[in-house]
């Protein structure tokens, strides 16, 4: 068990598990439109698409979106954080 997991309790998500964009969204506290806009930013990557279309997130999405907000946290720009990540 991780730090991260015993802080924000994902501990019930796989690491082989994908999430659909509202998934990750209710398991990391942000908006689907913030994990849509990182993902065109290529700060999140999409591990694949449902033949209907919809967005796919590996679980280790969960630790890049705690990522992301603690660099934000910390006042780093989008261009900083692509660099840091």
């Amino acid at each position: 068990m991780t730090l991260y997991t015993l802080l924000y309790g994902f501990g019930d998500i796989d690491a082989d598990q994908l999430l659909k964009i509202g998934e990750l969204a209710k398991a990391t506290g942000e908006t689907v439109p913030t994990i849509r806009f990182w993902t065109k930013e290529g700060l999140m990557e999409v591990a694949e698409f449902t033949a209907s279309g919809y967005q796919l997130y590996a679980a280790d999405m969960v630790q890049r979106c705690a990522a992301i907000k603690q660099l934000k946290s910390e006042r780093h720009t989008l261009q900083e954080i692509k660099r840091l990540l």
